[in-house]
């Protein structure tokens, strides 16, 4: 397993970076909520400057890996466009996106856009989508809408990892970008004439975080390898890898919270807009309880396989 996405691959992360900087960066995420048509008419010729739209995750692991560093780069600046959602689209339907539901309450973030929508539930059933039109506005629902899933076929089973894996890489870079914000608030603000960096306290709470953030990156970087190695225990490692989201979300953003103090909850701060429009990746289709369901359902008593397993865990017992 390569512990690192290829260079190739990180350079297209960064030029995204740059390129969505250049686009707003911060700005995006209240520009759009303010005109959601702003999705389209900045972000989707944005990204397709950059050839984002003509990836293809499945054909080869360069491209899943380039998918994988345009997801993280779109969650650094919190953009609000179901971006991984869009490059998961399956290749036999003619649609442009794939959202992986709860057929007991399906929901997705793409309210506001033109396009073709399929989802999956975790029993591989496939669906079209039809987005009803949200009933709160933006800053209370994050673009999220209600879905009504036409059925199609039984055969999503093998849309389902990848469906999984790149909204995880989205909420990794949130996850970036909340930490780069608390760390640099934590140097200049200063308490009792020093900063709040040299207090004990606030450096252990930076590291739990910190700890929390690489462990999800190197679970990320080893569900990639999964999916690209063609395992059959893809989509068990791309529910574990969700589920590890989900929980480092909750810490970091914990953490962050906290130390920015009142102000990390007001529009003012960046760190606020970052938080909020990670609702939906970390709610969606599951939170960290339906996650584990989720995953517990499938794995049963063998456990996940992991990179050292040499004979599947019943035969253990």
């Amino acid at each position: 397993m390569n512990t690192e996405l290829s260079k190739e691959a990180t350079e297209y992360g960064r030029e995204a970076l740059r390129a969505l900087e250049a686009a707003g960066g911060d700005d995006l995420a209240p520009l759009i909520e303010g005109d959601p048509e702003r999705r389209r008419s900045i972000i989707e010729p944005t990204l397709g400057e950059l050839g984002a739209w003509e990836l293809d995750p499945r054909a080869d692991e360069d491209e899943l890996e380039a998918a994988a560093a345009l997801c993280r780069s779109v969650g650094y600046w919190a953009v609000p466009y179901p971006v991984a959602e869009r490059l998961a689209r399956p290749t036999d339907l003619d649609v442009d996106g794939l959202v992986v539901v709860d057929d007991a309450d399906p929901k997705a973030p793409i309210a506001c856009l033109d396009l073709r929508w399929a989802a999956v539930g975790i029993d591989g059933r496939r669906s079209f989508v039809d987005a009803r039109p949200p009933s709160t506005p933006p800053r209370m629902s994050a673009f999220t809408s209600q879905l009504d899933l036409r059925p199609i076929d039984d055969d999503g089973a093998k849309d389902l990892a990848l469906a999984l894996t790149l909204p995880c890489w989205t909420l990794l870079g949130m996850l970036d970008r909340a930490m780069d914000l608390t760390r640099s608030h934590v140097l200049l603000r200063e308490q009792f004439g020093a900063p709040l960096a040299k207090l004990q306290g606030v450096q252990f709470q930076l590291t739990e975080a910190e700890v929390e953030r690489t462990g999800l990156d190197a679970l990320a970087k080893y569900t990639l390898w999964s999916i690209q190695a063609g395992n059959d225990e893809a989509v068990d490692d791309a529910l574990a890898l969700r589920l590890a989201a989900v929980e480092a979300a909750q810490i970091v953003f914990r953490v962050a919270h906290q130390l920015h103090g009142a102000s990390g909850f007001c529009d003012e701060t960046t760190v606020s807009w970052i938080s909020r429009y990670s609702i939906p990746l970390r709610r969606i289709p599951w939170g960290p309880s339906g996650t584990v369901d989720a995953l517990t359902k499938r794995i049963d008593r063998r456990g996940l396989t992991g990179l050292f397993s040499e004979a599947p865990a019943e035969a253990m017992l």
